[in-house]
């Protein structure tokens, strides 16, 4: 598959910073990975620009040219729906909102569980987070988002990992026969494998071939 411009300066970004990593690694889960994905290393001013135009774009590929909100849930995806937002609406040329949640309603000042652009009935919404593993925080926004009526298109995750959710499909393919709910990913662990163990970033080969057969053994087993 080829890789966008998009996804290709989003392959990159990923390795510069070592958000992106190969070797041997215990996740939460207490599951061995060949590969690390912490997208706490963009920690630069101009990372955040850099991933605004990589959400932004998939924001418009997948989800077309409507979407009225980004939101992003506390913490990590504040920043993310402020940065997507600002990419979208310069890809559609209008107004765009970004909203984000409180970890706990506040009951005074301006009160209420969001933060940001209003919610009302109706208004398409794409919701904008990290890494998506189990989904657990994707089903949290889903449900804290519900009961303000507006319209969710999807979601938009940086990396999709590919992991088994509770079955034999992966989280993204469970989320969506649970609640219908699309998850599109900038990238996938085995598009970024792929395009890495053929091309360089920066003059560098960061990922081999034997490596790459670990990634497709893991994701097999």
């Amino acid at each position: 598959m080829t890789l966008s411009v998009a996804q290709r300066d989003f392959v990159a970004l990923l390795v510069r910073r070592r958000a992106l990593t190969f070797g041997d690694f215990t996740l939460k889960s207490g599951r061995k990975s060949p590969y690390f994905i912490n997208t706490g290393c963009f920690n630069q001013g101009g990372d955040l620009a850099r991933l605004g135009a990589a959400y932004a774009a998939t924001v418009l590929a997948r989800f077309g040219d409507g979407v009225q909100v980004v939101f992003g849930p506390a913490y990590k995806g504040i920043p993310l729906a402020l940065a997507t937002a600002q990419a979208y609406e310069a890809l559609v040329r209008r107004e765009v909102g970004w909203t984000y949640d409180r970890k706990e309603a506040k009951t005074h000042g301006d009160g209420g569980l969001f933060v940001g652009a209003p919610l009302v009935a109706g208004t398409p919404v794409v919701i904008v987070d990290d890494v998506l593993t189990a989904g657990t925080a994707l089903r949290e926004s889903l449900a804290k988002l519900q009961p303000s009526g507006a319209r969710v298109l999807g979601a938009v995750v940086a990396v999709d990992r590919q992991e088994r959710g509770q079955g034999d499909v992966t989280a993204i393919q469970e989320l969506h026969r649970d609640l219908g709910v699309i998850v599109a990913p900038i990238i996938t662990i085995t598009e970024a494998a792929d395009h890495l163990v053929a091309n360089d970033v920066d003059g560098r080969r960061y990922l081999g071939a034997a490596d790459r057969e670990r990634i497709a053994a893991h994701l097999a087993g």
